[in-house]
């Protein structure tokens, strides 16, 4: 059993990219979609539930209301999890924390049931609060539970979250797996969170298959790789 990723090895004297110099990541993906933008969060709308009754009453739900979910609620959601407070020349800071703030995420959602959108595959901008198309699968739901091993639960939106490795290996060298892994959870608890102001439910997805998701997604498999899931409708 190799544990060499869940170990602590911060004693480990490797010179980083930042170190030498080397150009700041990207802090998002360049992308020429479709342009869809999003209600800026209106804050004073989810205050009907309260942070210690939210955490209490936190459950992992797999079934979902034939209901959908509105534009400003989609917003709610994405901001939670991803969104800004403040950038910086190597970083930003957001809704959940990131090791260095490196946020190595991107965020697609597979959309079925959203007032005001198409189905189909988007990404989200956490910059310009925003969403751009990606793409519009044919047999969407289909492709997604076949790559989801079944799991989506007919959830009118489905968070499926990709890493940039680099842009935490840029600073973090050796320990990239470890602290995206980590950030990752930080990511989704914030979701399940976010989901108690909307009268939603979520379940975390970490049973995937790579290449089907990489490939519903576009992305290469190893410079952006899908690493998380989350169905997410009112329950």
């Amino acid at each position: 059993m190799d544990i060499s990723n869940l170990q602590s090895n911060w004693h480990l004297n490797i010179e980083s990219d930042q170190q030498k110099g080397a150009e700041v990541p990207a802090f998002q993906k360049e992308w020429n979609g479709e342009r869809h933008p999003l209600p800026e969060p209106d804050f004073d709308s989810f205050t009907g539930i309260d942070l210690v009754h939210a955490i209490l009453t936190r459950r992992s739900e797999r079934k979902f209301l034939e209901q959908a979910i509105s534009l400003t609620e989609l917003g709610w959601l994405l901001f939670a999890t991803q969104g800004i407070h403040e950038t910086t020349p190597r970083g930003s800071r957001r809704t959940s924390p990131s090791a260095g703030a490196r946020h190595p995420f991107e965020t697609y959602i597979a959309v079925f049931h959203v007032e005001g959108l198409d189905e189909g595959i988007y990404l989200y901008r956490p910059y310009e609060h925003e969403l751009l198309l990606v793409s519009r699968p044919e047999n969407l739901r289909e492709q997604c539970r076949e790559a989801l091993n079944g799991q989506g639960w007919d959830a009118p939106v489905i968070f499926l979250w990709t890493a940039v490795p680099y842009r935490t290996h840029w600073r973090y060298p050796g320990r990239m797996p470890k602290l995206v892994a980590l950030d990752a959870g930080h990511l989704c608890q914030n979701l399940y969170l976010a989901c108690a102001a909307i009268d939603g439910g979520t379940c975390a997805i970490g049973a995937y298959d790579q290449e089907k998701c990489d490939a519903l997604l576009g992305v290469d498999g190893e410079t952006e790789l899908m690493v998380y899931g989350a169905p997410v409708g009112k329950v």
